[in-house]
């Protein structure tokens, strides 16, 4: 529980009622157009981007106040340093979120998405946002996915969307495909059924092709190093070479791609996936009824579960394969533990130098050979498990390559093999297409029409948008096609190339599609004749921050980097990166635990704000620790914030126009240059903190300041407590918003610190400490050491090194008399 209203709290500074400032300036705002940008006129545009919510049926929840509040502070920062700041907001309203709720009530999303999203802004005015609401975007409104439409025919048209069958994670429960991200311990993170194999035919999107860019661009990118680091993961590059391994017997060769071509010669046996091509080819009719009722078993488990499970399976097929290197005839085996989307979906197994192939070998008494020794090892040596150091080791038992040490055997194996034709080099990426199909009804339906004379055929964009029907029977079935396809008034339609009936794709497409663009239509949002006003979007982005959540790090940045390197390379953009600046914010839990609704502590903004105001929660809420760490949300420490705010209240309106202390203003001079520093590294708890030290010091002993000592402490308090600062800075006399009247200024010379304690070495051991002027020079401060008795008896023999840290240390080193 919180406390109660300070509006009825005897002890709050008489005329300071949050709830009743905030609505006033919320008033002013709207009427006065304070928020609006000037996005054709407007002067050093900046473009503050914070990710749009997902509007659920809760509402806001304080996480998504904690994101926002950081993004707003940095805004309003910039419009105050002389920025045109766009600062823009939407939902993110498709996908099966909404959908299984509007299941779970009984209702329908699009009944259910409005009310949402007219809660959500409800809430998000009250925060007191810097937002242009005359741009904002819903991914559910036609008039957005009708271009959301648009930017996947310019990917089909350009070869980059196809349809493949492939293996997916199906949940039954939920009756949909899920990432493997969505697959938690085998059972679906929403739900929590066991997910289950299933082959369907799939939209995919080429992003493989863009993998080299992706993954080289994150070097000039100026982001968070743990999202570049969980990108570069993602892709993922491998340095190796691919080989053919011929099927004794037949025409058709095994190609595989593997990073170690020096332990060929231990390659004992190969593994093709389960669903790989040539499984049946190979099936000898001995082992058919072993292979198919193995390839069930495999085809009932869930990719995730596949890639994790310890346990070895596997049947061998009846056929071998030559190995190239050694010209012996090894066995093909099918196993669950490879799949199909990683590599070519077969392997070589080489026992003797990996832990997956070494446990298999193991289980199935498969040949183990050693091909790489330890430094003063031998072919001999040998093998209880894999020997895996490849940085020390040699290669052995391999013919001519014996003694190599393993890096130059990588690449002499390789280009050995290259001249036999039995292989070549090549990088890989483990990084897939990116899979947009979804066979639910809540979402943008993929603009594509069947016609049994013409084939697949894009919807003219002339006809967007591919309007998704307001059905009641949305319910998805188990058939794993989309409830669309039920409703034939909708799913018939005339070939757009021949006029024959044909009919509509029924898959939806992936939300992540909807939020891979989305800050390309912001600054357009009122256009409805293009998806991005060509001289708006060169004018305005790329983004110049955003700021989001590291959850987001791989697929929605690395799908947004996707889609925008797409558009350059059809001339569409000026730019390949979408956002210049990208920092990942930190987490918040409760009283020392993680919120959730089955513990009960889930933090209600709107209770919050209600009893201490959006501009004290908003402040606390930055006060809680570093912005990219996160904090320790605890229902007292509000309390303090808001007394911060109460004393500021008080010092603004009893200013007086006497002169200003000199003490105070070196401290008020120095709390300038700190906020001013803090707040564009988004260390917002340590700016707020200073501040706080100038309310001692500008309040001590309950003095009445004078109006020079208060008026620049609501400019620094502004971006944090935006209606106060609006509130006071009226009532100091200014007829202006207070973010349009600039960051004050700050005197260098009396930001400084006064005298500074400097400590004294000689030979590494402290001998004194000199008080000093903070920009001392080496010199100087060499000179006063000298001249300090506690020092000099130290300084016996010639000085032969002197090491000066500015503002903490000076060591003196002497040469022994």
């Amino acid at each position: 529980m919180t406390e109660p209203s300070p509006s009825a709290d005897p002890a709050a500074p008489e005329g300071y009622v949050p709830s009743v400032v905030e609505a006033r300036w919320q008033s002013r705002w709207r009427e006065r157009g304070t928020n609006q940008t000037d996005l054709a006129g407007g002067e050093r545009p900046f473009y503050a981007l914070m990710m749009f919510p997902y509007p659920s049926a809760e509402g806001l929840h304080v996480g998504n106040l904690f994101a926002f509040t950081g993004t707003d502070i940095y805004g309003r920062f910039q419009r105050l340093q002389g920025h045109t700041v766009f600062e823009p907001l939407g939902y993110d309203a498709f996908g099966i979120h909404s959908e299984n709720y509007a299941l779970k009530v009984g209702g329908h999303p699009m009944r259910l998405i409005p009310r949402n999203i007219a809660n959500f802004r409800r809430q998000l005015e009250r925060a007191g946002l810097m937002v242009d609401w005359r741009q904002a975007v819903d991914t559910t409104d036609p008039s957005y996915y009708k271009w959301t439409q648009w930017v996947f025919l310019q990917l089909y048209k350009h070869g980059l969307a196809y349809k493949k069958k492939a293996a997916v994670n199906w949940c039954p429960s939920c009756k949909t495909v899920l990432a493997n991200e969505q697959v938690i311990a085998g059972a679906c993170e929403r739900c929590g059924t066991v997910v289950e194999q299933r082959l369907l035919e799939q939209w995919f999107f080429r992003i493989t092709d863009y993998a080299g860019r992706l993954l080289d661009h994150l070097d000039t990118l100026d982001w968070s190093e743990t999202t570049k680091t969980a990108q570069r993961n993602w892709i993922g590059r491998s340095e190796g070479a691919e080989v053919t391994f011929p099927v004794v017997g037949s025409d058709a060769g095994i190609t595989v791609f593997t990073t170690r071509p020096d332990t060929i010669f231990g390659a004992t046996y190969m593994v093709l996936a389960p669903e790989h091509g040539l499984v049946e080819r190979l099936t000898t009719p001995a082992q058919r009824d072993a292979v198919e009722a193995y390839r069930a078993r495999a085809a009932r488990q869930d990719l995730v579960s596949r890639k994790v499970n310890k346990e070895k399976t596997g049947v061998f097929t009846g056929s071998y394969a030559t190995n190239p290197a050694t010209g012996q005839p090894i066995p093909i085996w099918i196993a669950d533990y490879v799949l199909m989307e990683y590599g070519t979906g077969a392997i070589m197994a080489v026992p003797g130098h990996d832990e997956r192939d070494f446990a298999f070998a193991t289980q199935f008494a498969l040949p183990i050979v050693r091909v790489v020794a330890p430094a003063g090892g031998d072919a001999s040596t040998p093998l209880t498990e894999p020997f895996v150091d490849d940085e020390n080791g040699r290669i052995v038992n391999s013919g001519d390559f014996d003694g190599r040490p393993v890096a130059d055997a990588k690449r002499e194996v390789t280009a050995w093999l290259a001249s036999r034709g039995a292989g070549k080099g090549v990088t890989n990426y483990r990084l897939h297409d990116w899979c947009i199909s979804r066979q639910r009804y809540w979402g943008p339906p993929i603009p594509i029409i069947y016609c049994d004379a013409c084939g697949p055929q894009p919807v003219p964009e002339s006809d967007l948008p591919v309007v998704l029907p307001d059905i009641e029977d949305y319910r998805p079935d188990d058939s794993g096609v989309s409830p669309l396809a039920r409703h034939a008034e909708w799913y018939h339609v005339a070939c757009p190339t021949c006029g024959k009936q044909g009919r509509r794709e029924t898959d939806v497409s992936d939300t992540f599609l909807d939020s891979g663009w989305y800050f390309l239509r912001y600054p357009s949002a009122t256009r409805s004749d293009v998806p991005f006003d060509r001289e708006l979007t060169r004018k305005w982005l790329p983004v110049s921050t955003y700021i989001g959540g590291n959850e987001h790090a791989v697929l929605h940045l690395l799908y947004s980097r996707f889609i925008t390197m797409v558009l350059h390379d059809m001339g569409h953009l000026d730019f390949e990166e979408p956002y210049t600046r990208f920092r990942a914010h930190g987490l918040i839990i409760k009283e020392g635990a993680k919120m959730s609704k089955t513990k009960g502590n889930v933090v209600n903004p709107d209770q919050f704000i209600e009893d201490w105001g959006a501009d004290a929660f908003r402040t606390y809420l930055m006060f809680l620790g570093p912005y990219e760490e996160g904090g320790d949300f605890r229902d007292a420490g509000i309390s303090g914030v808001k007394r911060f705010l109460d004393r500021l209240w008080l010092a603004a309106t009893e200013a007086t126009d006497a002169a200003p202390d000199e003490s105070v203003m070196r401290k008020l001079h120095q709390t300038i240059a700190k906020c001013g520093a803090d707040i564009p590294r988004l260390s917002y708890n340590t700016a707020i903190a200073a501040m706080m030290e100038y309310m001692n010091v500008l309040r001590k002993g309950e003095r009445r300041p004078a109006r020079a000592e208060v008026a620049p402490l609501v400019q620094l308090v502004s971006p944090f407590a935006p209606h106060l600062a609006e509130e006071l800075w009226e009532r100091l006399g200014n007829t202006r918003s207070v973010f349009d009247s600039g960051w004050p200024a700050y005197d260098e010379a009396l930001a400084r610190d006064e005298t500074i304690q400097l400590a004294v070495q000689v030979n590494g051991k402290l001998r004194g400490a000199l008080t000093v002027d903070p920009g001392i020079t080496q010199d100087a401060a060499l000179a006063l050491a000298k001249a300090d008795a506690g020092v000099a008896k130290f300084l016996t023999g010639e000085i032969v090194k002197v090491i000066f840290v500015p503002r903490r240390l000076l060591n003196i080193v002497v040469k022994a008399g």
